[in-house]
């Protein structure tokens, strides 16, 4: 007997799992801007989270320096965004990397796995 198919994600489902994921990673880079720098509001962090998982999604993709392409553009989002340097920006990046991480280790542990850390790479 053959099994049978998961059922699809609806647009619904989709929706709701994109905007948690970059809620996730506006609360991941408003974690990693209080400690490093001196952090905006918090819509502030979900746009910069947003433009980040943009420039990250279309600079990965070049093949062979993709993905360190697209690491450098992201903290230069960060820079631009928050007005750092360089290092700071990047010790944003290591923060909000850690802060996601753990949240999204909690989310877990209550049942909802189903999320990322929308516009925090490798989270």
């Amino acid at each position: 007997m053959p099994t049978p198919a998961p059922p699809s994600l609806g647009i619904e489902d989709r929706l709701l799992a994109f905007s948690v994921s970059l809620l996730v990673g506006g609360v991941a880079l408003h974690v990693g801007t209080h400690v490093v720098a001196d952090a905006r509001d918090y819509a502030h962090a979900v746009l910069t989270a947003l433009l980040g998982a943009v420039v990250w999604a279309v600079l990965e993709s070049v093949p062979l320096l993709g993905g360190l392409l697209a690491l450098i553009a992201w903290v230069a989002i960060v820079r631009w965004r928050y007005r750092l340097g360089w290092l700071r920006s990047a010790g944003v990046g290591v923060v909000a990397w850690t802060a996601a991480v753990v949240v999204l280790a909690a989310l877990e542990l209550v049942g909802i796995g189903s999320v990322s850390a929308l516009g925090v790479p490798g989270a």
